[in-house]
């Protein structure tokens, strides 16, 4: 099985951290996972470019990018680090619609 196959049978924060063999906290991935896939995820779209074809050097670095989005979590909180559109938000929208625009 190469790595990307090996990658596919990943599902969850925990399983990602253990394959690449980092020390984590279990509190701050429970409270994160979401979070730290997605960040790690958004890492590696930046890196695609760049990604090395040689197995063992593109392996080093997704290891890299995920210490990198599990420490982001580690130093910071979901809400800080804004990874998913409703942090960024802000205040509530509001959208204004004429009696006119509302068709029956």
């Amino acid at each position: 099985m190469n790595f990307e196959d090996e990658m596919e049978e990943l599902e969850s924060a925990e399983d990602f951290l253990q394959y690449f063999q980092l020390d984590y906290e279990p509190s701050v991935v429970h409270v994160n996972r979401l979070h730290i896939l997605q960040r790690f995820h958004n890492y590696l779209q930046k890196a695609a470019a760049d990604m090395p074809e040689n197995e063992p050097a593109k392996k080093a670095v997704y290891s890299k990018l995920l210490q990198r989005a599990y420490q982001d979590f580690v130093e910071s909180n979901a809400q800080t680090e804004k990874v998913f559109k409703v942090f960024s938000m802000g205040e509530p929208q509001t959208a204004f619609v004429s009696l006119g625009d509302i068709k029956t």
